[in-house]
């Protein structure tokens, strides 16, 4: 057996041939644990030498310098790397600019092709030594291509492999360097490595799990993520949606780490804002795993740990701001914020999947989810939302009305109390009228607020209670004053058909059960409607939009006179001039003459309103009659 002094004494000789079986021994004799005797053998080489054999190794020797025959160059670089890499345990040498010189020529070798496995575990290894231990090693690693690098070995490699491991260890370390234009380039290398670390993801049960989610769910949440989003939809195979959602139940059924768990969440919401909803109910076999798992685990599992942890944000948000006094702009109250957002569009999915579950029989979806899961859903958001109602009433204590997080809380809550109007309906009604004048932080009267409500308000509205509540809230002033907005193109150049007709279906909801229950509004809002509505519908060729509009005026008209009307502030004859032709076309163009020629489903409904409310006050309007009848 060699010693390290004839170690030493070949490494100092004049001839190649000697100082190369001097290498050879480096990694065989030393040590890795003696860091002394490793140091000393790297003073003892020549790093020209070992610069020259490494270059020769990737075809760039020098040629008058015994560079060797082509079919040499392998075994040069086998050795090369080998010694870097045994050198480089030792964090003195690993520091210093020798070593991070060598790191673009490493990753030019490893950037050729697949053809050096061998090597590849010593590549890697000394590539994270180096990059770990020298203060620019990370900035080298992304200015010489390691992402392209390792887009090329990683198929190659074996899962669960230590080679894996340290690739995906090198990846993590420069994701978060990578700006909008570093992953820009990469994203096609990037979408090629997410099947394969997703699959890491879900079949290790070691530390290397753990490596796979923090750099799965890294790449998926990056805030310049959207052209990769793009291309992993257009990948044919879809396997690795499984694989993720295998190691996201993995990591969510597991006691870990809070951060860890938030992590396996964010995967899923990634996956979810891609390939939507039914995601939580796909597949639950894996080709290469002996388990598998119920059908509606994934959904159970990822409601419950959005549950818990949309409390737990709750609870320290208020902490922060209430006792800590916590700017909003602070850094941990932005990291908070960005974690709500997080579990909330989840439990936002969830309510999207039980809503088309319990909408369509036909749905594949009925046959994931029994009875008693839904039951199981249904009571999981109940308590999800009551917990979020309690922030807002909480927050309604404090006299706070601004805040994005108040935003959100109402965005979460309109989008279930819409599905479960029944829910929670002490508290809707201790909370509602608060929620309407809630803006976001950086908004000014900003009405996101109610067009989160709507669907629920429009829900509410079906029955006497519930108008009885919404009255009581003030909604009816908030909703005719957003509809009004929505309608006012001199406010809005964006004309929200869904949330004019949700907002339209409210206001007549309520119109139709006022003789019964005495609700009543300042006239105003009532008068501003008979001068927006029919200029909405004046240039509308769809009868829905003729029929809602005299639909409503209709029953406004109901409870004044013409005469009255005149009288009011900003009503002119020229708004009566439009409100009777607006009449005039829902009763006489679309259904008198015609009744055939309209949607029975859509506007007959509407006509019968019509009809029956010009038969009551058509005699207290005769310039409207006039213009009817004529």
């Amino acid at each position: 057996m060699a010693s390290m002094e004839d170690l030493k004494k070949l490494l100092k000789r004049k001839s190649d041939s000697e100082r190369m079986a001097g290498l050879l021994l480096v990694t065989k004799v030393c040590d890795k644990n003696d860091h002394k005797a490793i140091l000393d053998v790297y003073n003892t080489i020549d790093p020209n030498f070992l610069l020259r054999l490494l270059l020769t190794g990737i075809g760039r020797g020098d040629k008058r310098g015994g560079g060797g025959v082509d079919g040499n160059r392998t075994a040069f670089l086998e050795l090369a790397i080998s010694v870097l890499a045994a050198l480089s345990r030792v964090p003195e040498i690993a520091s210093g600019d020798e070593m991070l010189s060598k790191v673009p020529i490493v990753l030019e070798a490893i950037s050729k092709d697949r053809t050096i496995p061998a090597i590849s575990g010593d590549c890697f290894e000394f590539l994270f030594l180096v990059s770990t231990a020298h203060k620019d090693g990370v900035a080298t690693l992304c200015e010489s291509g390691l992402i392209r690098a390792v887009c090329i070995q990683m198929p190659a490699l074996k899962i669960g492999s230590h080679e894996m491991e340290l690739v995906i260890k090198l990846v993590l370390l420069v994701i978060s360097k990578l700006g909008e234009g570093g992953f820009a380039d990469h994203v096609y290398e990037l979408s090629e490595m997410v099947p394969i670390i997703a699959k890491q993801f879900a079949l290790l049960q070691n530390e290397g799990k753990f490596d796979a989610l923090h750099l799965l769910s890294a790449i998926l949440s990056s805030n310049f993520v959207g052209a990769l989003h793009e291309v992993l939809k257009s990948r044919v195979s879809r396997d690795w949606l499984t694989s993720a959602r295998f190691g996201v139940m993995d990591i969510l059924q597991n006691r870990v780490a809070p951060n860890q768990k938030l992590e396996a969440l964010l995967i899923a919401e990634s996956i979810i804002s891609m390939f939507g909803e039914e995601w939580l109910a796909d597949k639950t076999t894996l080709l290469e795993s002996p388990s598998s798992f119920p059908a509606d685990r994934c959904i159970l599992l990822v409601l419950e740990s959005s549950r818990v942890e949309i409390a737990v944000v709750l609870n320290e948000l208020a902490y922060l701001i209430y006792e800590a006094s916590s700017p909003s702009n602070s850094e941990s109250f932005l990291v908070k914020l960005r974690n709500l957002g997080v579990v909330f569009s989840l439990v936002e999915g969830i309510i999207k999947f039980i809503s088309k579950a319990g909408g369509d029989q036909d749905s594949m979806l009925t046959d994931v989810i029994s009875e008693s899961t839904f039951t199981k859903i249904i009571s999981g958001l109940d308590e999800t939302i009551s917990v979020v109602l309690d922030y807002l009433i909480d927050a309604k204590v404090h006299g706070r009305r601004k805040g994005d997080d108040l935003l959100a809380c109402v965005r979460i809550a309109g989008s279930y109390l819409a599905e479960a109007p029944h829910a929670c309906k002490e508290k809707v009604k201790e909370v509602l009228g608060y929620m309407l004048t809630i803006e976001g932080q950086d908004e000014f009267r900003n009405p996101s607020c109610v067009s989160f409500l709507l669907p629920l308000m429009c829900q509410m509205t079906m029955d006497n209670n519930g108008c009885k509540t919404f009255f009581a809230a003030g909604a009816f002033e908030a909703v005719v004053g957003y509809l009004i907005k929505l309608l006012d193109s001199r406010v809005s150049e964006v004309n929200d058909s869904s949330s004019i007709f949700l907002a339209c279906d409210t206001i007549l909801n309520v119109l139709l059960k006022r003789k019964n229950n005495h609700f009543l509004s300042h006239e105003s809002y009532y008068v501003k409607l008979l001068e927006v509505l029919p200029r909405w519908a004046e240039n509308a060729p769809e009868p829905s939009v003729v029929m809602m509009a005299s639909s409503i005026c209709s029953l406004i008209l109901e409870m004044t006179s013409e005469n009255v009307l005149l009288h009011q502030h900003n009503f002119k004859m020229h708004d009566l001039m439009l409100l009777s032709l607006l009449l005039k076309r829902s009763l006489v163009t679309y259904c008198q003459e015609d009744p055939v020629s309209c949607d029975p489903n859509s506007v007959a409904d509407l006509y019968d309103i019509v009809r029956s409310g010009y038969s009551c006050w058509a005699e207290l309007f005769p310039y409207i009659k006039q213009v009817v009848e004529g």
